[in-house]
């Protein structure tokens, strides 16, 4: 725990780049990981310790709402100045027990606060309440010459109190800090699970009388519907090519897969289209900053996991060096990254993976994959390949 006087500090606080963000370059890079880290759509933010609020300010900036948190009353008296005409609230409190009462929030954001408390953990699982479903809580911490907090302590806090983690390095992005910097600095961004995950699927209000009995209907309706209208989950996968070989996954603590080979990939979230979902994961798991038309589609593949209803999986290939090196910012879900060529994939695969890898170097495009439900979620070189390639239609431009 520090014992910093931040009243004291307040007046030269802002001398900092990373501070008072007062350089043009610095203030964009920061904008621009902002735009990363919180909500596309306007959202309710709370930054706590917010110092002289130069966060608060870019997410207000880019749409939020902003209530934002500082212990020292000076702090907070440049907060307001810096935030006056934006909407925002200044609240002077503790960080770790903000005095917000009843509220929730769709971000918790919290840069540099956490290594000054005494006991992180607690805090952690008090920000983690604030959260609304699906919220998220964005941590920017570091280790600077012995003081600080590593990611990996963070990472196992985390673990149990929110539903996926990512990692950022943010060491090596000179223009967030406005100078070269050799110490540990990272952003973690850890989500909640969404509203009804695991709740009942009619989330219609019943009510009395005719009103009751119209809900009732419709919630018959939607059970109707649910029992036979087949729906499919969306993946996408990540082919990312070095010269003959391709960058794979190792997967850990996931409850799938562990222990095997994957490429980078995850889920369609609702309102995406797939590039944008590709564009998205490879952001979270591997660091690479791709945009939309670096991406070609590489394979589409419905596929049926073993005792699993089946799902379509759409591989994209993209060439390395696109977005930066790639590096592991999931390390909960992955313990490690390495290229292999693809002539020679590891047996040590996930069997959806290692079958669309496998389709895609043949040149097949379209592709069926339906496990048995005896079969290993491994890929096994002594089962029969479950692979059927789907042959594409050709047509002549003579006969358009």
């Amino acid at each position: 725990m520090t014992t910093i006087d931040w009243d004291a500090a307040a007046d030269t606080f802002d001398d900092e780049p990373d501070h008072g963000l007062r350089d043009p370059g610095v203030r964009r890079a920061w904008a621009e990981r902002m735009r990363h880290w919180l909500p596309s759509a306007p959202s309710d933010v709370l930054d706590l310790g917010c110092g002289t609020g130069s966060l608060a300010l870019l997410a207000a900036e880019q749409g939020h709402r902003v209530t934002a948190v500082d212990l020292s009353p000076r702090m907070a008296e440049a907060a307001c100045r810096k935030l006056a005409g934006t909407g925002a609230e200044v609240l002077t409190g503790p960080a770790e027990r903000p005095p917000v009462g009843e509220r929730r929030f769709d971000t918790v954001l919290v840069r540099h606060v956490l290594w000054a408390l005494p006991d992180p953990e607690a805090a952690l699982a008090h920000w983690t309440s604030l959260l609304r479903p699906g919220g998220r809580l964005v941590l920017v911490e570091g280790v600077w010459g012995g003081s600080g907090l590593s990611a990996a302590r963070l990472i196992a806090a985390l673990g149990p109190l929110t539903r996926r983690i990512e990692h950022e390095r943010l060491s090596v992005v000179t223009g967030l800090w406005g100078r070269p910097v050799h110490d540990e600095r990272y952003a973690l961004v850890a989500r909640t699970a969404p509203a009804g995950h695991g709740e009942d699927a009619c989330a219609e209000p019943r009510g009395d009388g005719a009103d009751a009995g119209a809900a009732s209907a419709r919630c018959d309706e939607k059970a109707r519907a649910g029992r036979h209208r087949h729906s499919e989950v969306v993946d996408v996968h990540l082919v990312l090519r070095r010269g003959d070989e391709v960058l794979l996954a190792r997967r850990a603590g996931t409850g799938y897969g562990d222990g095997l080979w994957n490429g980078p990939s995850g889920h369609v979230e609702e309102g995406e289209d797939v590039r944008a979902a590709m564009v998205r994961e490879a952001r979270e798991e591997i660091g690479v900053e791709l945009a939309p038309e670096d991406l070609r589609v590489a394979l589409v593949m419905q596929h049926r996991g073993p005792g699993d209803p089946p799902r379509t999986g759409w591989f994209f290939e993209a060439d390395h060096g696109r977005g930066g090196e790639p590096y592991n910012r999931e390390p909960h879900k992955c313990s490690e990254l390495a290229w292999h060529p693809l002539a020679a994939l590891p047996d040590d695969m996930v069997a959806y993976c290692r079958a669309g890898f496998e389709a895609y170097r043949r040149g097949d495009r379209f592709l069926l994959h339906w496990h048995e439900d005896d079969d290993p979620v491994a890929h096994d070189p002594g089962l029969p390949d479950r692979a059927v390639p789907l042959p594409a239609t050709r047509v002549s431009p003579a006969a358009l």
